[in-house]
C-alpha cells in the first residue's frame, strides 16, 4: 500500500456504531491529526444534517466542523442549482432540509412540476403512496432528474440490518426507464469532489470504511486506495468477493499503526 497524504473516513460502522462510539476511534483520529494527516469524514448518511453529525461526534470526544463532513446532501446543494435548476421534490427526512436550504421545492403533495426528484433515506417513513408519488413526478416530467443521495444497499440499524436508499432508487429506475444521478458513495464524482475539498489528487487518499462495495469498491474505482474495517456491516464473506481492499484492519483504532509503523 502506498503511503497516503489524506484520509476519507466513513462514520457509521467505522467511527461509531449507532449511538455508541467504536472503541479507540477518538484516540485514533486525534493521533492521525497530530501526525498531520489531512482528514475528511465521508458518509452517505441522509437521516441527519451535518450539524447533528458534528454534535454527535462531539459527544464521542471527536471535534469536527461542518465543512469537515462530505455528505450527499452537501453535494446535492452544490449540484442541483447548476444541473437541475428549478424546484426539486425531496424524498428525504425533514431535518435534512437544513443542508438543502438553498434548493427550491415543489409543494409536498405535487405530482408534476419538479425539475428533480431527490431520494434519500426515509427509512420507515417510506410507503406505497410516497414511492408512487416519486414515480408520477418522474413519469409526468420526462426531463426531471432522478437524484440519489448515495446508493448504499443496506445499513446496520439498532434493530438489525435494514434497507437503505439504493433499493428504492432501483425501483424508480426500473419503473421510469431512466438512470439515477448518484450524489454519494459509490459514485466516482462524489469521491473526486471529496478529494478536491482536501486539495489532494485521488491517488494520494485512503478511504476507510465498513462497506466493501460502497466504500472500498467505490473508492478504488475513483482511483483511491481503500482499507476495510472489521466493524459495522463487515462480514467475513466480504473478503471472498471481487473487491480487494489494500488493507483490512480490525477497527479504526488500528489505522495509525497501519499508516505509521516503521516510520520515523
Amino acid at each position: 500500500m502506498r503511503q497516503p497524504r489524506g484520509l476519507l473516513v466513513d462514520l457509521d460502522g467505522v467511527v461509531y456504531d449507532g449511538d455508541g462510539a467504536i472503541e479507540g476511534s477518538a484516540e485514533a483520529l486525534a493521533e492521525l491529526r497530530r501526525r498531520g494527516m489531512s482528514l475528511l469524514f465521508v458518509t452517505n448518511t441522509t437521516s441527519q444534517p451535518r450539524s447533528a453529525l458534528v454534535t454527535k461526534l462531539a459527544g464521542f470526544g471527536i471535534p469536527a466542523q461542518a465543512d469537515e463532513l462530505w455528505t450527499p446532501a452537501a453535494a446535492a446543494s452544490a449540484w442541483l442549482p447548476e444541473h437541475a435548476p428549478g424546484p426539486a421534490a425531496l424524498f428525504t427526512p425533514a431535518v435534512l432540509k437544513e443542508d438543502l436550504a438553498g434548493v427550491p421545492t415543489v409543494a409536498p403533495d405535487a405530482e408534476r412540476g419538479a425539475s428533480s426528484v431527490v431520494v434519500g433515506d426515509l427509512g420507515r417513513a417510506w410507503d406505497y403512496a410516497k414511492l408512487n408519488r416519486a414515480f408520477r413526478l418522474l413519469h409526468y416530467e420526462p426531463d426531471a432528474k432522478l437524484v440519489a443521495l448515495g446508493m448504499t444497499r443496506y445499513w446496520k440499524a439498532p434493530d438489525g440490518i435494514s434497507l437503505d436508499v439504493a433499493p428504492f432508487v432501483k425501483a424508480l429506475e426500473y419503473a421510469t426507464g431512466r438512470e439515477a444521478i448518484v450524489l454519494g458513495k459509490p459514485a466516482r464524482a462524489f469521491f473526486h469532489a471529496a478529494a478536491a475539498k482536501l486539495g489532494l489528487p485521488p491517488e494520494d487518499l485512503l478511504m476507510i470504511g465498513d462497506d466493501v462495495r460502497g466504500d472500498v469498491g467505490g473508492a478504488q474505482q475513483a482511483g483511491l486506495q481503500a482499507a476495510l474495517v472489521r466493524t459495522g456491516k463487515f462480514r467475513e464473506s466480504d473478503l471472498d468477493g471481487d473487491v480487494r481492499p489494500e488493507a483490512v484492519i480490525d477497527r479504526l483504532a488500528n489505522a495509525p499503526a497501519l499508516l505509521f509503523t516503521n516510520q520515523a
